[in-house]
């Protein structure tokens, strides 16, 4: 790179400067000074040497000026003159989209995330790349699709070398920092200018001796304890970047979350599960937490409100994934990878409206980038920016968005694309059950739904995670159907629209460079108990360079 490059200023091409290489000194626009706009009907005086010379000092200040303007981070962001946004994403951990009041929910008690909903923009249809925690992670800080990030199953970490947009924004200016829950790998650490980590505990299964019981519990058992002080410990210098990641509502769950808690009144059982008093009681629990990370967000907003930086801070809520329960988190229905998706940002979007326009996961990296100002050569990701959708909701980002299924504690493999109304699943191996996670097989669901499984007492739509072989294709139009449990991929009625989506798949699959893994990945946990099988599992778990010998293909 040249020695005339801004300090810590990097490219996205081959890792190269794109300043000219053969250049002694930046190369930059002479500035253009407005000419004297003189009446029609008047001469123009001759300047007098003295006048002259005052002129042409004047002018040489200013290109002077010029140049050490353009040659900061923030000229190389192309955001002269201009006040960058501040940039807030708050990830929740396994919350399902619609189980908030924002999103109608009528007894979860989430007032603060309601709050930020009717001050800013709501997403109806928002999707994730993916239906897994670390998976999803990987693919919002690279802007890639799961299958290009070398780190599409559980607990893969992001490998050496890879850009982020976090990176990106730390080279162009801002201070990056990060709270919570990691869950990323090693690798992208010096990308952040801080890290406030909450405990692994909180996600990973602790290694014990067989037999032996084992929980998830976290020392700081939200994992959002340090997201004020991230905010209060901030270069005030600089325009900043916060990656605000909960452990809520991730499970193990226990009681003492919420204060008062909900009650099994307030629970509204989906048709999946069955109405019994132990899912009652799961939910109850899985609620609980929900209210608890709210509180959190109405701290943060009350940290930037106090800051006296809320109006230029543009702040995303979403989720990494949907709710660990059975044919919810790691499927690629509804509840698996549709997020709540909100965007407060007083200076720039109108508040309390609403968006139809399909959004994915992958898209948040070039936006953010776009809205720091960050030039097109450097935004270069998969997504797509919806920095448009911010100035006018009517507009559409994309027709339709991507989602994959990998190993989640269990062999999977499965793609969908979605739009506003249908959507439609390829299933791989359709040999496998769609089991559930392992926590969620752990939980009182699971087990309660093991026991009807049994005696014949569960409902065709409660049969899912246990039925095999699994259709190779769904299609569910999601206005009519949409608990996803009437599949219409055998209807004439619908044959032009599945033919619609599977062209559309076709496309990505060869954009992206999508394929099918040449072998399996051994499963960790028993299918109906979900206990750990150590005959298998190791931890920390090997990367994928160490399982398969590459990042890429395998």
């Amino acid at each position: 790179m040249s020695s005339h490059a801004p300090p810590g200023w990097t490219d996205t091409v081959g890792g190269r400067s794109s300043l000219s290489q053969k250049s002694t000194v930046p190369q930059v626009p002479v500035p253009q000074v407005p000419v004297p706009n003189f009446p029609q009907s008047a001469a123009p005086r001759v300047l007098s040497n003295e006048r002259r010379a005052c002129l042409s000092g004047a002018l040489f200040a200013l290109a002077l000026f010029a140049i050490f303007a353009l040659a900061s981070p923030a000229a190389a962001a192309g955001t002269v003159g201009e006040q960058r946004p501040n940039l807030v994403l708050i990830i929740a951990d396994d919350m399902n989209w619609n189980d908030c009041g924002a999103y109608g929910h009528p007894a979860i008690r989430t007032p603060h995330i309601d709050k930020l909903a009717s001050e800013g923009l709501l997403f109806h249809h928002a999707y994730l790349t993916t239906n897994s925690c670390s998976p999803s992670r990987a693919s919002i800080i690279t802007g890639k699709y799961p299958h290009n990030t070398g780190a599409e199953q559980l607990h893969w970490p992001i490998p050496a070398g890879t850009e982020t947009f976090v990176g990106k924004l730390k080279a162009s200016g801002y201070y990056t920092a990060a709270a919570g829950k990691w869950h990323m790998g090693d690798a992208i650490r010096g990308q952040f200018d801080r890290i406030y980590e909450a405990s692994t505990a909180g996600f990973v299964l602790p290694s014990g001796e067989q037999g032996e019981p084992v929980e998830m519990i976290a020392a700081q058992p939200s994992g959002c304890e340090d997201w004020e002080l991230a905010l209060q410990q901030r270069d005030q210098s600089k325009p900043f970047f916060m990656w605000l990641a909960s452990l809520d509502p991730h499970r193990e769950y226990h009681d003492g979350a919420l204060d008062p808690p909900h009650s099994h009144a307030d629970v509204i059982v989906p048709e999946h599960l069955p109405d019994t008093p132990d899912v009652r009681e799961d939910l109850r629990l899985y609620y609980d937490e929900i209210g608890r990370l709210d509180g959190y967000v109405g701290k943060v907003m009350s940290e930037l409100e106090s800051q006296g930086i809320a109006n230029n801070t543009l702040v995303l809520f979403i989720s990494d994934n949907g709710r660990p329960f059975p044919r919810d988190k790691t499927t690629l229905y509804d509840g698996g990878i549709r997020t709540p998706w909100i965007v407060r940002w007083p200076a720039k979007v109108a508040a309390g409206k609403t968006t139809d326009a399909v959004v994915s996961s992958v898209d948040i990296a070039s936006t953010l980038m776009e809205l720091a100002g960050l030039r097109t050569a450097a935004r270069s990701t998969e997504g797509k920016s919806f920095a448009a959708v911010l100035a006018d909701p009517t507009v559409s980002a994309r027709r339709y968005a991507f989602a994959e299924d990998h190993w989640h504690d269990y062999e999977d493999h499965a793609r969908c694309v979605v739009g506003e109304r249908f959507k439609l699943i390829r299933n791989d191996y359709v040999d496998l059950p769609a089991t559930p996670s392992a926590d969620a097989g752990r939980g009182l669901s699971w087990q309660s739904m093991l026991k009807l499984q049994a005696a014949g007492q569960l409902t065709p739509a409660q049969q899912a995670c246990f039925r095999t072989p699994r259709a190779r294709w769904e299609l569910y139009d999601l206005v009519r159907d949409p608990g996803e449990q009437n599949n219409v991929i055998g209807d004439p009625a619908y044959a032009a629209i599945q033919s619609r989506l599977r062209s559309a798949m076709d496309t990505w699959t060869t954009q992206t460079g999508d394929y099918l893994p040449s072998k399996r990945t051994p499963d960790e946990f028993d299918r109906v108990t979900g206990e750990p099988d150590n005959t298998v599992r190791r931890r920390p778990r090997p990367s994928k360079k160490e399982m398969f010998g590459t990042n890429g293909k395998y």
